[in-house]
């Protein structure tokens, strides 16, 4: 049974449950959603996004929350965070925050609230010292969310993920401490 994490004026952010992975399918799984994700992705990849953020929150008590709108129910997507476990870098285990939302949210705001909802966990309930994000170059709309959220570019931790090709490297970092996210 999902539970609800967070709420904002518009959203709730809540966990997964298993019937969530068709219409988080139907809404996310297209090419504009996942142009900067390595492309639209099979049924078996998103069961095993489930199982993955299913893990994530039995053994740290957070993950990529499912992103709710109040008002009618409606599936927009994930925000939350999760562990650092990405090759090629450094930061591992460090607090990871994240967000897809389906096309049809882009642009009001849905992914600012979500993040700051998310942020506000890390630092005042999960007490995390700072949070990253992760970006490719190409996708200026999750980076310029990055910075409306008071993240800084943080150049000298960028890395080569194996996983992806030379269109989605190298993988970009943005950082905020708790005291940034404070002030």
């Amino acid at each position: 049974m999902a539970e609800t994490v967070a709420e904002t004026g518009r959203l709730r952010l809540r966990t997964w449950d298993e019937a969530d992975i068709d219409p988080f399918m139907a809404h996310l799984n297209t090419p504009a959603v996942m142009r900067w994700l390595g492309g639209v992705q099979a049924r078996a990849d998103y069961e095993a996004v489930y199982q993955r953020v299913a893990a994530s929150q039995a053994e740290h008590g957070h993950c990529f929350w499912i992103v709710e709108r109040k008002q009618d129910g409606a599936l927009l997507g994930f925000c939350g965070l999760k562990r650092f476990n990405s090759e090629g870098s450094d930061l591992t285990g460090s607090f990871e925050i994240g967000w897809r939302l389906r096309e049809d949210a882009w642009g009001q705001g849905y992914a600012r609230e979500a993040a700051s909802a998310s942020l506000d966990h890390a630092f005042d309930t999960l007490e995390a010292p700072y949070v990253v994000a992760l970006t490719v170059q190409g996708n200026t709309g999750s980076w310029g969310l990055m910075e409306r959220l008071g993240m800084e570019r943080r150049s000298d931790l960028d890395f080569v993920d194996p996983r992806f090709g030379p269109e989605l490297n190298p993988t970009v970092i943005y950082r905020i401490g708790r005291d940034q996210w404070k002030a």
